[in-house]
Formats: C-alpha cells, sequence, structure tokens
C-alpha cells in the first residue's frame, strides 16, 4: 500500500505498481509522473466516482483496479488506454456499460457486485477477452454478441436475473470454468438440495463446537478446525462460516446448496452437518479435518497467467502420482455431474493433494445446480467441464518425469488430454469415459 504523501514527494518514482487507499474523491494527477514506469494501479477502496479524460497519458497501463468506488458507469475513457489489459470494477454502483469503455486489448473483465442490466454490443469485439466476472448484477440476458469472444475461459453470470443458459454458451469453444447459480432458473434447484440437505445432515449446534485456529480463508468463508462434543466424545473437524456477502463466483447460499447436493464421495471432503444456533445467525458446514499432508497442487491463476494455475517450479511428478490425482479429480467431477452439480472451478488450486497422490476437489463456491433429468445440458455442462479437466491433466503431464518404457501409456494420455480440450465441445468425452480411460492407464502401469 503506498500514500498520497510518497507520491506527492516522487517516492513512487520508477515504480511499475501502485496501490493507494485514502478516501479518493479525484484521481490524484501527480500520478502522471510514472507514466513512462507504471502498468499496475489500484485504487480500489476510495470514493471515486470519475475518471479523468486524459488517462491513455498511463500509455503502459496494463492493470487498472477500481473496485469498492462510487462509478455508476464503467468510464469510457478506458476504451483509449491503449496498453490496458485487466479492469476492475467489484463493488461499485455501475448500471451501464457504454461501448467506447472497452479497451481494444482486454483479457480479464471484473464487473462483479454492481447494477448492470445490459452488455454493449462491442463487447463481442473483445477478441482476447479471456476472463470475465458478471456475478452480482441484474443481467436478464446475455447477449449473442459475446459469442464472438471466441477465447473466452471462464465467465461467471452467477447471481443474475437469468431466466435460462443460451444454446450458444455452452458451445462457445474455450469456455471451460463457468458459474451461473443464484440465478431464477436455479432459485427451485438451490432450494430443494437445501430441503433436503438439511434434512438429510444433522443440524449442530453452536455449543457443541469448540473453535480453534484459522486453517484457510476464502471469498465466500472462513473455515476453522474445531471440536465437536457429542455423545461424551470430542472429535477433530473444520467448521466453515459463510460470509454471506456476493462473492467473485456468486452467492453462499448457492455453495452451500452445492455441497449438499454433492453427497459423499471419496475424493470430496465429508460433510458431518450444518451449524445450527450461531450466535450471529451464520450459516455454516460441519466437516471432516483434512490431514495435515494434504496440500493445495498449485496456487492460483496470477495477474499474467489469467487463467493458468501457478505451480512451484521444482514441482514434479512420476506418471503413477500424476494419475492418481487425474483418476480421483475426473472421479469426482463424474459423481458431482452425476448429482447435478457443476463444479465451475476444476483447477489444480482447488485440488488437495500427498505427496503419493491421494486427491480431493474442495471450493463449491462456483459450483451450479442443474436438473440431471435434462440430459442433453448434463452432458453440454460435463463436455464444457472436461475442458477444465483437460487443462489439469496437461499440467500434471508437463511436470511428468517417466521413463521410455512407459512413453506409450504417456502417448495414450496426450491424446485423451487434446480431446477433452478440443474446440468442439460435442467432440470431447464425458466423465464416464475419461475416467476409464485413466483407470485403463492405471492398469497398464500396474502389469
Amino acid at each position: 500500500m503506498h500514500t498520497l504523501e510518497q507520491l506527492r514527494a516522487g517516492a513512487l518514482a520508477s515504480h511499475q505498481r501502485v496501490n493507494i487507499r485514502a478516501g479518493l474523491t479525484e484521481f490524484p494527477t501527480e500520478i502522471y509522473q510514472l507514466a513512462d514506469d507504471l502498468e499496475i494501479l489500484d485504487l480500489s477502496g476510495n470514493a471515486l466516482s470519475a475518471l479523468p479524460h486524459d488517462l491513455p497519458r498511463l500509455h503502459k497501463l496494463r492493470i487498472l483496479f477500481c473496485s469498492d468506488n462510487q462509478f455508476t458507469e464503467l468510464p469510457s475513457v478506458l476504451g483509449q488506454c491503449q496498453s490496458l489489459r485487466m479492469v476492475g470494477f467489484k463493488a461499485n454502483q455501475i448500471r451501464s456499460v457504454g461501448a467506447p469503455s472497452l479497451p481494444p486489448l482486454l483479457r480479464w473483465l471484473t464487473l462483479t457486485d454492481n447494477q448492470i442490466t445490459e452488455l454493449p454490443e462491442s463487447i463481442g469485439q473483445c477478441v482476447h477477452l479471456q476472463k470475465l466476472m458478471l456475478a452480482g448484477n441484474r443481467l436478464r440476458a446475455l447477449p449473442p454478441f459475446l459469442a464472438a469472444c471466441q477465447r473466452l475461459e471462464l465467465l461467471r453470470i452467477a447471481a443474475n436475473d437469468l431466466t435460462a443458459l443460451p444454446p450458444w454458451l455452452l458451445d462457445m469453444p474455450r469456455l471451460a470454468w463457468l458459474a451461473f447459480g443464484g440465478n431464477p432458473f436455479c432459485a427451485d434447484l438451490e432450494a430443494q438440495a437445501l430441503a433436503q440437505g438439511g434434512a438429510s445432515l444433522p443440524d449442530i449446534a453452536w455449543s457443541e463446537l469448540q473453535v480453534h485456529e484459522l486453517l484457510g480463508e476464502g471469498a465466500s468463508g472462513v473455515i476453522h478446525r474445531a471440536t465437536h462434543f457429542a455423545d461424551g466424545a470430542a472429535h477433530d473437524t473444520a467448521v466453515k462460516l459463510f460470509k454471506g456477502a456476493m462473492t467473485s463466483d456468486g452467492l453462499p447460499r448457492s455453495e452451500m446448496a452445492a455441497c449438499l447436493r454433492a453427497g459423499r464421495h471419496a475424493h470430496l471432503i465429508a460433510l458431518r452437518g450444518r451449524v445450527s444456533a450461531h450466535p450471529q445467525g451464520s450459516d455454516g458446514l460441519v466437516m471432516d479435518l483434512m490431514d495435515a499432508a494434504f496440500k493445495n497442487l498449485a496456487g492460483p491463476p496470477s495477474l499474467d497467467s489469467c487463467t493458468r494455475d501457478i505451480y512451484a517450479p521444482e514441482r514434479r511428478f512420476d506418471l503413477a502420482t500424476a494419475l492418481r490425482i487425474a483418476a480421483g479429480m475426473a472421479s469426482a467431477a463424474h459423481h458431482l455431474h452425476c448429482q447435478g452439480v457443476m463444479h465451475g472451478d476444476l483447477y489444480a488450486h482447488n485440488t488437495l493433494t500427498t505427496t503419493h497422490g491421494q486427491a480431493t476437489l474442495g471450493d463449491f463456491g462456483a459450483a451450479s445446480l442443474y436438473a440431471t433429468s435434462d440430459s442433453v445440458l448434463g452432458e453440454k455442462l460435463q463436455r464444457l467441464e472436461a475442458r477444465a479437466f483437460g487443462c489439469l491433466l496437461g499440467e500434471l503431464l508437463e511436470r511428468v518425469d517417466a521413463p521410455a518404457a512407459l512413453h506409450p501409456v504417456l502417448v495414450d494420455l496426450k491424446t485423451l488430454q487434446a480431446r477433452c480440450l478440443g474446440d468442439l465441445p460435442a467432440a470431447r468425452p464425458l466423465f464416464a469415459e475419461i475416467e476409464a480411460a485413466l483407470l485403463k492407464a492405471q492398469s497398464c502401469l500396474n502389469q
């Protein structure tokens, strides 16, 4: 975090990244002194409602964050910033997105938690767009010209006013991560999951829990280690308390519904009950406590990688370990789709693994429900998520050390990966086929 005093004193000269939160109501003109170096500007958490018409003077600016301000429209001057690739205006009061406001090289656009009712036709000209975050707005439909964004890989449209998914959306060639929960067409399914899950899972009173250290925190909630005192015994557990606010992926209520619908599976974290009688009325889930041997397979995408996870440079696997991880994730995804759940965020950073390849899929923040009776929709959603799995499988294979004798197995796995990544969604395999192919590869290793 930087200060206005530092900026005005010239202490930020040559900085490529500047982050100022100082209750700003106007854009600090001193920032122009950094024009020859500044690439990332974060003015989130201020009280700005406009940007200056000469913002393009920041000719190297690649990334601009103005979240948690007071903008009511996406500034049109952004479209004149020729180097701008990433724009974040989360949690403002934006009602309109004008055609001139979209930069020509736009790659990542975040407009979560605003009041947008429609998108401009010009978004179809954003041919570099890979990541579009629109959860928590008032969109009643997705414009068909969005289909022209052929490089779009991640789309968040949860918690809007959508009455259906447009058919063309699931035919987009590179779309792999999709969240659509919390829309009117999902409401009945989510209510049903919450009701049925509540009936099948016991309530665990907050007074029965002793909460210990923080294990992790995400956009939707916080997870603590806890002890559950019941039947005269103490049980080690984990407790996730939902924050209740809009996240980049959608609503915590939708996440809870997906967790309950998912049920039990060897590669999912088992639920023990729902928190009841919390003093602040918070919703929560009591889960099995994961063994400390489980670690995240990779880190989340960076500003530069956009949609690709970040692995430790030294991370390598033998083929058997990589296969166990991949087979576990395919099995989990197959199970979820059998329950009418699309994970929506099938990534290495949401995969917990041990050094031996035991794997568990976590974080249901982007999960969405669909009717299992709609086989056409179900297959399309599976083939969309198969592309996400193809990315994960490819990342594992890139880091595999295998002797020459195992190269035929590697060739088969790379063929499977290529099919999962195919630009024609209808040609991608369903998860039953993916799982079978991985089990076959494992059996070849054991021969």
